[in-house]
């Protein structure tokens, strides 16, 4: 990350912390639709089906899990691969604007690949498997075995991943949605939305938005979250309408002049996140939530657990286990901090999981 040798008024990690909060729908729960925050937030994090209910259920007042439902099964919002080659589920606008904007990525990754697809021709794999899967949503295994008819000796995993890297594919419904899903099924975004992908939007206007519900953040940051680089030249274009900070190894950070910074000592309430959660997982340097002595402490191999905020940091994990909500902590918690995470945790089942009866209990300190 860029140091930089400016006087830029620092802001510590609390303060970043605070405004992370903030921009994340996260400090004070927001009155804004279903659909208005998957936009804001720049998209959900959605490897799971799950996780992007909760992350709302966390951040909105008045959440229910049949609302992200309907808007996915009216189209207006869908599960795709995007950032860092992950399924997010985005609104069909960005879905045909962010998808093009990560494209390079998605090119790279594919270079990764190269040994198992060759002779190849990736421009006719692209176009037969977009035939194939807009005359009707393939799964993966349908879309690998009509390639390997093509191409017998290829490596089968390289050709699926062949065809997501080069075309903008989309889960359709039901997969995705609450208390029903299904298997995954692929057709194109144009398919599915009905009208063509749009151009890819200049990287200073991603460079607004992710400011917007991810700042204040390094160029790195965003590099991070985006999983592109070579964005340092967009930030540059955007300075004369941006303001600077340090953090406090001074590194330097980019913010939007009117965005909320509130004060580092505000109250944050705890809040029950899901795996993969887009809050810890989009700056390059992650002691905003993460602090350094729990780095790592939320992930088992290449999986995330579930993570609990209190204070605004992390300070725990949960779990559903038999019919109790089950929380086990990094530390030992005051009896305030118990009560109020106990109270958020009572508030989440009742919005996602009406009707069922869950105990809550504290499973114990977790050791490193």
């Amino acid at each position: 990350m860029t140091k930089t040798t400016t006087t830029a008024p620092v802001l510590g990690t609390r303060a970043l912390n605070r405004a992370s909060l903030d921009r994340q729908l996260l400090l004070r729960r927001s009155p804004l639709s279903a659909q208005a925050a998957v936009e804001h937030l720049l998209g959900l994090q959605a490897q799971n089906v799950k996780p992007p209910y909760y992350a709302l259920a966390a951040r909105l007042e008045g959440f229910r899990p049949d609302e992200l439902s309907a808007a996915m099964e009216a189209r207006d919002v869908v599960r795709i691969v995007t950032m860092r080659s992950t399924i997010h589920t985005h609104t069909a606008a960005d879905a045909l604007t962010l998808r093009p904007l990560v494209q390079s990525a998605r090119d790279r990754e594919l270079g990764t690949f190269r040994k198992g697809l060759t002779g190849v021709d990736l421009d006719r794999l692209a176009a037969i498997s977009r035939e194939l899967v807009e005359a009707e949503p393939r799964t993966m295994k349908q879309l690998r075995e009509a390639l390997l008819a093509e191409w017998p000796d290829a490596d089968p995993f390289a050709l699926s991943v062949a065809a997501r890297c080069k075309l903008p594919l989309v889960q359709v419904t039901p997969r995705g949605l609450w208390g029903r899903s299904g298997q995954v099924a692929l057709t194109t975004a144009e398919r599915w939305l009905g009208r063509p992908a749009e151009p890819a939007p200049s990287p200073d206007a991603a460079v607004l938005r992710y400011l917007a519900a991810f700042g204040p953040a390094s160029v790195k940051d965003m590099q991070t979250w985006a999983g592109l680089t070579r964005l340092r030249e967009a930030f540059e274009r955007l300075r004369p309408q941006l303001i600077t900070f340090r953090d406090e190894n001074g590194v330097e950070l980019f913010d939007l002049p009117d965005a909320p910074r509130p004060d580092a000592d505000t109250p944050a309430a705890p809040r029950f996140l899901p795996e993969f959660d887009n809050l810890l997982l989009s700056h390059a340097d992650r002691t905003r939530v993460v602090p350094a002595d729990l780095k790592g402490r939320h992930w088992q191999g290449n999986q995330a657990y579930r993570t609990l905020l209190v204070d605004g940091f992390l300070a725990g994990v949960w779990k559903l286990d038999a019919g109790a909500l089950v929380i086990e902590t990094f530390g030992t918690l005051t009896k305030t901090q118990r009560d109020e995470a106990t109270a958020e945790g009572e508030r989440m089942l009742k919005v996602m999981h009406p009707g069922e009866a869950y105990d809550i209990r504290f499973g114990g300190v977790v050791r490193p």
